[in-house]
């Protein structure tokens, strides 16, 4: 029997009845079928520690437990006993399973009482044992334990060690906890549990679904991310035919044109390009003594395409001249050019050479032209930089055209199948402005990216999506007619299909809300893809063209969330004051009772995207419903992936009309929904949603709780001093500077409007954030303190913009839920736990 210590397997307890309120007696658990265990071998009658052997040492044998192994369930008598029989071998180990659902952060003291030996878990994690046997449950000693227990499921396990020769008749085991707090029983889910934030830390998922030439077959890449934050990542290779998978232990890629995969294997000096058979993983060497470095195999499967770095040298001394404001990024003096090498001749050509990188776009499908694109820094103009593309001949070695000169807002380009033309990816104010669809007198945001079609020997541009809503992300030629666009869509992530003799545009129905990833065989009608979706993690599926049907091929989560008790998620829309369509949805608690008033958490959009619809989220909104929130996102008007003209209203905005809509929205869903506590409301955002949450406290007293995760609190400071701050306040605050728009930089700027926060606020700030400094929170949280308002602060140590590392992520998200508790619950304990009181201020 295979058995793992995951504990997935659960059962929820009952109230005893005979006992009061904070004092509960275990009467079912789920048990596992009995596990012989031996004795070992007795070749001396001590080891060498001078020690003998005893029965209690046989709970130390270590056995895995799947969810599927506990198919028992044992009930309890009257007396709140659980019997069962005893072993009838020489000595056998069983488990026993139960959940509890605590409603608060509180003290547990579990007491085990039982005729045999035994070992406590508690979340996979040991806590006591019991090492004695007795004859009866009377006389039986008692293993006790105090612990502490976080909102949500706590999963407990015990390891039972039942013994032949025990003089007891049958096996019994008595369970009781109590708390000094009150624990509220939330409901029962039969063998199932609540979601918590390790769920969403932890766990197997799959990424990225790269299919083969002719459509036979795709390496699935996967990662796991064990409990202590271990990550593994390994590749699959999937067979679309059979079905059947293939581990890979190597990382390979696809041949462009052969169905054939390709990996390297350094020997020594020697560094071998290999190319592998699908079908039976045989490799042959296609050449040796190939040059070390990045690499892309050309079409014709010939020619190799490398890209190599030059830097400068490192500059020396304690003084530091700034060449530029982005010349404290890392990497800003590293510049990446071009070659060409042949395996048949073994030679290697420098194709580019200069001060300027030259990123490769694209190589044509008879590996006859490339595309590769120089930049520059322009910094006296928005958005403060420029790009050139070139048409190169690799059989000349010579640039033939220039497609475009000093071009401000196209980005990157790929060839049509033939050749002719190229499709470019851009802002809406590219190329003269050519794909903008703006009122008079707004300006685009320059982040709602937008496609376009040149023709090579015209140089005419057709902007085919402006009158398109959703923004594109990615987009790529498939057949001469067909192009694919993988677009944000409101809160959805959708593929697209154009075809340009009909200027249309078709959505693909695929299988997920959140598409992450979409591969389509060059030469076949069948793609792979991973998507996602509010409620489950990452899936992957294959898709047919022809009949527009998904298969599932992957779903590394199932076995996970089977037992996992997700509350319904519904969308709810409304209608702003000025005739606007606001859209949004929200998340209700797993036991969720209408006739119940729940506090409520609002979140809203960081940067200038929507909030997608996945459960693997930074702040995954099933984790906060599983605490007894109701949890509503909402869609404000500046977010892209409505049209050009809603995400036009982020640009020189800074709060304004946003803030309008989360309030209206707010007030609208409170006042529809009548299970929400209105003056229990509290809201939280990131980066510029974390800015958002500074703000609103500036205009608003409707909530009752505030958190901002590195936000920015004064416009200037951000501007000047993050990284990307006048990169990013290019498209933000197009055309405006501390210097001509002071208006927006200071009334618009939370911490010049401080002293009317009257919410508590929690910021968090990663003191290695280079996007927003951490100056932003140190300012607010210096303003409020000296204005006397309820603030606090956390500064998280070695994390940059987002919390990554594992550890720290789960007490981040701990402080968070705990400063939620504190003021939408009126509970303070665990927040108090966390961070105790050191003394007067």
């Amino acid at each position: 029997m295979k058995i793992k210590l995951s504990f997935l397997v659960l059962y929820m307890f009952a109230w005893g009845s005979s006992f009061s309120q904070n004092k509960l007696n275990i009467s079912k658990v789920n048990a596992t079928s009995p596990v012989v265990v031996n004795s070992p071998l007795m070749f001396d009658s001590v080891n060498l520690k001078g020690e003998k052997f005893e029965a209690k040492h046989l709970l130390e044998t270590v056995f895995l437990v799947n969810r599927t192994d506990f198919r028992e369930t044992l009930v309890s008598d009257s007396s709140g006993t659980i019997f069962f029989q005893k072993a009838k071998e020489e000595n056998e180990l069983r488990f026993f399973s139960f959940n509890v659902n605590a409603s608060r952060h509180a003290k547990l003291k579990v007491s085990l009482s039982a005729t045999g030996m035994l070992e406590l878990y508690v979340n996979n994690k040991k806590e006591t044992s019991k090492t004695t046997a007795e004859d009866s449950i009377k006389n039986a000693k008692t293993a006790e334990k105090e612990i502490t227990v976080k909102p949500g499921t706590v999963e407990f396990t015990v390891k039972y060690l039942s013994q032949a020769k025990s003089e007891a008749p049958q096996e019994s085991l008595k369970i009781i906890l109590e708390s000094s707090d009150s624990l509220v029983l939330l409901s029962e889910y039969g063998n199932r549990r609540l979601i918590r934030i390790n769920d969403i830390v932890e766990g197997l998922r799959v990424g990225g679904g790269n299919i083969s030439p002719n459509g036979n077959y795709a390496i699935l890449r996967y990662s796991n991310t064990v409990e202590g934050g271990a990550t593994n990542n390994y590749s699959e290779l999937y067979n679309i035919r059979t079905g059947k998978s293939m581990y890979l232990d190597k990382y390979m890629s696809w041949m462009p044109v052969s169905e054939k995969l390709y990996c390297t294997e350094q020997r020594g000096e020697n560094n071998s390009l290999i190319s592998v058979d699908p079908e039976t993983l045989a490799g042959t060497i296609i050449a040796n003594n190939i040059p070390k470095g990045n690499f892309r195999i050309l079409p014709d499967e010939q020619q190799l395409l490398y890209t190599e770095k030059e830097s400068y040298e490192d500059r020396k001394g304690d003084l530091l001249i700034l060449e530029s404001p982005s010349d404290r990024q890392e990497g800003y003096y590293d510049k990446y050019f071009v070659y060409l090498y042949s395996l048949a001749s073994g030679v290697k050509q420098r194709l580019t050479y200069g001060k300027h990188s030259t990123p490769v776009r694209d190589i044509s499908r008879d590996s006859r032209y490339l595309l590769f694109s120089t930049g520059e820094e322009h910094i006296t103009e928005r958005p403060f930089h420029k790009s050139s593309m070139f048409l190169f001949d690799l059989k000349s070695l010579k640039v033939i055209d220039t497609l475009w000169k000093d071009e401000k807002y196209a980005n990157s380009a790929n060839f049509s199948p033939d050749g002719t033309k190229i499709l470019i990816h851009g802002s809406p104010d590219a190329f003269g402005g050519k794909g903008l669809n703006v009122p008079q007198g707004m300006t685009a945001n320059s982040y709602d990216e937008q496609v376009f079609i040149m023709d090579i020997a015209t140089k005419e541009i057709d902007a085919i999506t402006k009158n398109f809503d959703p923004s594109v992300e990615r987009a790529f030629w498939h057949s001469s007619d067909e192009i694919y666009l993988s677009v944000v869509e409101a809160d959805y992530e959708n593929i697209y299909r154009y075809s340009i003799a009909k200027k249309t545009f078709t959505r693909l129905n695929l299988a997920e809300d959140v598409i992450r990833s979409f591969s389509l065989a060059k030469n076949g009608t069948v793609a792979a893809y991973i998507g996602l979706s509010s409620s489950n993690s990452t899936r992957a599926y294959t898709y047919d063209l022809k009949t527009a049907k998904s298969k599932l091929i992957s779903d590394p989560a199932k076995e996970r969330f089977e037992n996992i008790a997700l509350g319904d998620v519904r969308d709810w829309d409304f209608t702003a004051s000025d005739g606007t369509l606001i859209k949004g949805r929200y998340y209700l608690p797993p036991d969720f009772d209408s006739a119940a008033k729940y506090p409520a958490i609002v979140y809203y959009y960081g940067g200038t995207s929507p909030t997608a619809r996945t459960l693997d989220h930074p702040y995954p909104m099933h984790v906060y419903a599983a605490m007894g929130y109701v949890v509503y996102v909402l869609q404000p008007s500046g977010t892209t992936g409505f049209g050009q003209e809603f995400s036009a209203r982020h640009v020189n905005a800074w709060g304004k009309r946003t803030a309008d809509d989360i309030i209206e929205g707010v007030k609208k869903f409170a006042a529809e929904h009548s299970f929400v506590n209105e003056k229990k409301i509290g809201c939280i955002g990131a980066s510029y949603g974390g800015f958002m949450t500074m703000y609103l406290q500036t205009v608003t007293d409707i909530f009752a709780a505030a958190v901002s995760h590195a936000g920015i609190s004064a416009l200037s400071s951000y501007w000047g001093e993050g990284y990307w701050g006048y990169a990013y306040s290019a498209a933000a605050s197009a055309d405006s500077y501390p210097w001509n728009n002071r208006e927006l930089y200071v009334e618009q700027s939370p911490l010049f409007n401080a002293d009317r926060i009257k919410t508590p606020l929690l910021l968090l700030h990663g003191l290695e954030d280079t996007n927003v400094p951490v100056g932003e929170s140190f300012q607010m949280y210096t303003a409020l303190k000296i204005l006397g308002r309820p603030v606090e602060f956390i500064r998280v140590k070695g994390e940059n913009h987002g919390i990554a590392t594992y550890s720290r992520r789960l007490e981040w998200n701990y402080s968070i839920y705990a400063w939620f508790a504190k003021w939408l619950k009126d509970d303070s304990s665990w927040w108090d736990s966390m961070y105790p009181k050191k003394g007067k201020n």
